[in-house]
C-alpha cells in the first residue's frame, strides 16, 4: 500500500468517526433528529454554515467546537488526498499498460520462440500442456487453476539435448534488444520479468565464456541445465499473467496469441 492510499484511507476513517460521533452526539444533547443532526454536521465540516440550525447547550456548543476543529481540516484533506489518489491510480494504470505493451513486444520478438524451443525439450511437457490451452471461454477461475499447476511444475530440460550452440547464437543476436528492455523504468512496476531478463543475460554469459559447447563435462551440462530450467520457469509464468491480460484487455491480440500458442502442437496462425 503506497502513502497516498494509507493517506486516503486515514482521512476517511477520521471524517467517519467525526460524522459518527458529531450526528450521535447532537441527537442526544441537542434533541437533533437524525436528518437535522446529519445535516448541521455536513454544513458545519463543509464550512457552509447556513446558521438555521445551531446548538444551545454549553455541551452542544463544546461538541461543535470538536467536530469544527476535527472535521473541518479533515475534510480538506480528504477532499485533496482524493483527487492525489485517483490521479495515481490513473498514472498507474497507465504504468501497468506501458509494462504489458513492453512484455507483449519481448514474447512477440523472443519469449514465444523460447518457450518453443524449451517446450519441444521438456520431458514432462504434457503434464502442463493442457492446462496452458487457453481459450475464449476461460475465466479468472481457469488462470488461477493453471498458475496452481505451474506452480507444482518441475522443469526437466536437459542441456545436453539442447543445441547451445543455436541457443547461443539466437541470445547473442537479441542482446541488444533485451538490454533496451532492461533499460525500460516501467519494468521497476514488475517484480518478475527483471529477474527473468537477467537470467537470460547470464544465461547468454555462461555459454559466450566458454571455448566450446559440446563435449563437456557432466557437472557442467548440469550447471547448465539448472540456468536453462530458471529461464523456462520464469517464461511460463510470464507467459500465462500476458495471456490473461491480453484476454481481458485486447481480444484481438488474444486471438492471435492463442493461434500461436507455443504449447499447442496444432497451433496455426491461420483463422479456421
Amino acid at each position: 500500500m503506497n502513502s497516498s492510499s494509507l493517506q486516503y484511507r486515514i482521512y476517511l476513517v477520521i471524517l467517519i468517526v467525526v460524522f459518527l460521533t458529531g450526528m450521535l452526539g447532537l441527537m442526544a444533547i441537542e434533541q437533533f433528529s437524525a436528518l437535522d443532526a446529519l445535516y448541521f454536521t455536513v454544513a458545519t465540516i463543509s464550512t457552509v454554515g447556513y446558521g438555521d440550525l445551531h446548538p444551545v447547550t454549553p455541551a452542544g456548543k463544546i461538541l461543535a467546537i470538536i467536530i469544527i476543529l476535527t472535521g473541518v481540516g479533515c475534510f480538506v484533506g480528504f477532499v485533496a488526498n482524493s483527487i492525489e489518489y485517483l490521479i495515481a491510480q490513473r498514472e498507474r494504470k497507465l504504468r501497468v499498460k506501458k509494462l504489458n505493451m513492453i512484455i507483449g513486444i519481448f514474447f512477440m520478438e523472443v519469449g514465444t520462440t523460447f518457450l518453443k524451443k524449451f517446450s519441444a525439450q521438456d520431458p514432462n511437457a504434457e503434464e502442463i500442456r493442457s492446462v496452458l490451452l487457453v481459450s475464449d471461454n476461460w475465466s479468472d477461475a481457469e488462470f488461477s487453476h493453471a498458475d496452481e499447476v505451474l506452480k507444482n511444475h518441475i522443469p526437466q530440460l536437459n542441456s545436453r539435448t539442447i543445441n547451445l550452440g543455436e541457443l547461443k547464437e539466437f541470445l547473442v543476436r537479441y542482446k541488444g534488444f533485451l538490454l533496451s528492455l532492461l533499460e525500460n523504468p516501467q519494468l521497476v512496476e514488475h517484480e518478475n520479468f527483471i529477474p527473468l531478463l537477467l537470467e537470460i543475460f547470464h544465461m547468454t554469459e555462461e555459454l559466450n565464456i566458454r571455448k566450446r559447447l559440446t563435449d563437456l563435462p557432466p557437472s557442467d551440462y548440469d550447471h547448465l541445465s539448472e540456468d536453462i530450467n530458471r529461464i523456462y520457469r520464469y517464461l511460463i509464468a510470464e507467459w500465462l499473467t500476458y495471456m490473461k491480460h491480453l484476454k481481458q484487455n485486447y481480444p484481438h491480440l488474444f486471438s492471435l496469441a492463442m493461434r500461436t500458442n507455443p504449447f499447442d502442437a496444432d497451433a496455426s496462425p491461420m483463422v479456421e
